[in-house]
């Protein structure tokens, strides 16, 4: 028999695009949704500058590649990649996609905004996409079968086989439209691993598990099912490198197409002797952009560059969105339902994604990057104990005890003050609360506004459902932005304060 080979295989991974498909400007503190938000675990970029895209991530695989050899080189992506943003709603999530397969993506799992086009939406981009789209925790119901096809695929790589097993979000369900998700099922990803697991394992010299439940339930999979070597996060944003839980090592690359992830496993023959990741902030001057990439991606934009490039407003300063703690932009929108259709208190739901808007010009696709989808203005009346319901049911979604639980971020309020204390039993973390400066008292009814999504009890807020006098306005919220921001002229970002959040969530 002959000696076993010294063996290097390279998996690049990115996760959480929301579309983004052009390099974003950062700074310091809070350049997306999760970076510079101190209401979850500290993360920043180290400087400032402009990084990611398409065409800097196409640069940095193309060399990876050269250096290391195609045929040792694996890339995925871990879901949230095709939607939230203006270009990708316009063509329905096309436009990322075929970006995805002139950089000849092997592989993607679904993310619970990757249905927000509809399930037959969904079907249609992974027939456009040149590799696979899947998640074996969402189940067709008419069949029982894992949506889109067989949830696992065994790659042969540098000389191996390299078994990956998708994740979805298992709470996708309470985090969009219903009407997205009609005749799919989402199932518990730890029991899906469990199931698929034992056959891939048979079949595969290195198993992966490229998951989009998070890194909290990533952490609770890798010591309840610790059968795989490697975990390739997403969904929480994270920057995560060389974890190591027990003999697997679990990594995330932030988001926004600003990072690529790379894995480096040694082998002696089939068995694992090391595994190293790195994670490259895709800076333009490191990452020159190509040039082919950079005329597809103009291409692309051609047919809607006046709708996209339009500017709207002057940001006067940076304007960002925490998606754990009280948050400068949404808190704005807040303001804005407020100004426009005389509520006393509005309410936003905590959302994930998005890029901090500069200083400067505010174009239409800039700030449909934080509002991309067309939810319709709700008006309705609430009492206080209503009003308390859904303070109390966010601090439960941001500490339920059981990671499975999380859902959402912090609820955004305007014309609300409050405390949360994380540390105090469920049901009773909420204290202080204040409309427009007086004590809350449960039994008065109180104008609100809010969204669409919220009023069907978006991310469990059931209590929006008790409304009274609930009108649906012909109006959407980000139409009613933009024409609030045109009218401001120059947009600054709001007082926060109103929020105090204390223990950790």
């Amino acid at each position: 028999m002959g000696e076993k080979t010294e063996t290097r295989l390279t998996i690049l991974h990115t996760n959480d695009m929301h579309g983004r498909y052009r390099p974003i400007s950062i700074s310091k503190g809070s350049a997306t949704s999760q970076t510079g938000d101190p209401g979850r675990s500290w993360d920043e970029f180290d400087r400032e500058g402009t990084a990611g895209g398409f065409p800097a991530l196409a640069t940095a695989v193309r060399r990876i590649r050269q250096e290391r050899g195609a045929g040792n080189v694996l890339l995925v992506d871990g879901g949230d990649t095709f939607s939230d943003d203006l270009l990708g709603n316009l063509t329905r999530g096309e436009a990322v996609i075929s970006l995805m397969n002139l950089l000849g993506y092997q592989l993607m799992a679904l993310g619970n905004h990757d249905y927000d086009f509809g399930s037959d939406r969904t079907r249609e981009l992974d027939q456009i996409a040149n590799f696979p789209m899947r998640g074996a925790n969402v189940v067709d119901v008419k069949t029982g079968r894992p949506f889109l096809g067989d949830p696992f695929i065994v790659f042969q790589a540098a000389g191996i086989r390299v078994g990956f097993l998708t994740l979805t979000y298992h709470n996708t369900g309470d985090t969009g439209n219903p009407k997205n998700y009609e005749g799919l099922a989402f199932k518990d990803g730890i029991e899906a691993v469990r199931q698929y697991l034992p056959d891939l394992r048979g079949r595969s010299d290195i198993v992966v598990v490229l998951s989009h439940l998070g890194s909290a339930m990533d952490r609770v999979l890798a010591r309840e099912a610790p059968e795989m070597d490697i975990i390739i996060g997403a969904h929480s944003h994270d920057r995560i490198s060389n974890e190591r839980i027990g003999d697997i090592t679990l990594v995330q690359a932030v988001s926004d197409n600003s990072v690529l992830g790379e894995i480096v496993v040694s082998l002696h023959g089939t068995q694992i002797t090391n595994v190293e990741s790195r994670l490259h902030t895709l800076w333009i001057e490191a990452f020159p952009e190509d040039e082919e990439i950079a005329r597809q991606v103009e291409a692309l934009r051609a047919p809607y560059q006046d709708t996209l490039e339009a500017v709207i407003a002057i940001a006067g300063e940076p304007i960002g969105r925490h998606y754990r703690s009280e948050s400068p932009f949404d808190k704005l929108v807040g303001e804005i339902i407020c100004t426009e259709t005389g509520a006393e208190i509005a309410f936003m739901p905590g959302v994930g994604y998005g890029v901090t808007l500069q200083p400067g010009a505010i174009t239409r696709e800039a700030l449909y990057t934080l509002i991309p989808h067309p939810a319709k203005v709700v008006t309705m009346r609430l009492t206080g104990e209503n009003i308390l319901e859904i303070l109390e049911q966010c601090a439960t979604n941001q500490a339920p005890g059981d990671p499975r639980m999380i859902v959402g971020g912090l609820v955004q309020t305007a014309g609300l003050r409050w405390s949360v204390d994380f540390a105090k039993p469920s049901g009773s973390r909420v204290s202080a609360v204040y409309v427009q400066g007086e004590a809350i008292r449960k039994d008065k009814s109180y104008p609100i506004g809010t969204n669409a999504g919220m009023a069907r009890g978006l991310h469990r807020y059931t209590a929006f459902t008790k409304g009274r006098d609930v009108v649906i306005h012909d109006l959407q919220v980000n139409e009613l932005v933009e024409k609030a921001f045109t009218e401001m002229g120059t947009v600054r970002p709001p007082r926060l304060g109103d929020i105090t959040l204390q223990g950790k969530a």
